[in-house]
């Protein structure tokens, strides 16, 4: 099957709901390649690095939280968290699906969401609608080649990232196993994007590096 790209115009408050879980409703495999529910936790130096570089003020909302690899860095540095994930894996809140949220559950929202059939791009704008509501921050990790194609442009141009961290080394495997990885995961670069609503619409890229930050 082929995979279709969402239009981000194309999300609105009447098509968000049941928005996640229809992306995945011929099965929890977007491809047979890619991992159940797109899951590929966010390795610990991926998010300490980002903690090191970004303020984040009042609560945070992990959306996507899977086991909460994310979600204990940001506890661990101190800060209010609130967990949820379409699916049960034993950690924060389940069974909540991001795309059908009308209300944010916290100031900022941090997550590295799911990519596939457009989740990224949705998660991102629907993110932006619910944080213009607190004035909080939203941090996404994302692909770094999610920049560029032509059915972004006038997202990211009518809705620049406040700065861009390039990350050195981020490698996500399916399910945290790095023997599942692909040789196309192997390759694939990330970056953190975060949006503030009190910024200019300037957007800083900045090189950031995971090294200081891996345990060992």
């Amino acid at each position: 099957m082929s995979l279709s790209l969402l239009h981000p115009t194309e999300v609105h408050a009447s098509s968000t709901r049941t928005r996640t879980a229809a992306a995945f409703r011929t099965g929890p495999r977007i491809h047979p390649c890619r991992a159940a529910y797109d899951f590929y936790p966010t390795p610990p130096e991926a998010t300490r690095a980002l903690l090191a570089a970004e303020t984040f003020h009042g609560s945070i909302w992990e959306p996507a939280c899977g086991t909460g690899w994310i979600a204990d860095e940001l506890k661990a540095a101190g800060h209010d968290v609130m967990a949820t994930d379409l699916v049960d894996y034993g950690y924060g809140k389940p069974h909540r699906d991001f795309l059908a949220e009308q209300r944010p559950l916290a100031r900022n929202i941090v997550t590295n969401p799911p990519y596939g059939r457009g989740l990224g791009d949705a998660f991102c704008l629907h993110a932006l609608k619910l944080t213009a509501e607190t004035g909080g921050k939203v941090a996404m990790l994302l692909p770094i080649q999610s920049l560029c194609h032509p059915r972004r442009h006038s997202f990211f141009t009518e809705h620049p990232p406040a700065v861009i961290y390039a990350l050195d080394e981020c490698h996500c495997w399916p399910y945290g196993r790095p023997e599942l990885a692909t040789r196309s995961l192997l390759s694939q670069r990330y970056c953190w994007m975060v949006w503030n609503h009190e910024s200019s619409r300037e957007t800083w890229l900045r090189w950031l590096s995971t090294a200081p930050y891996r345990d060992g």
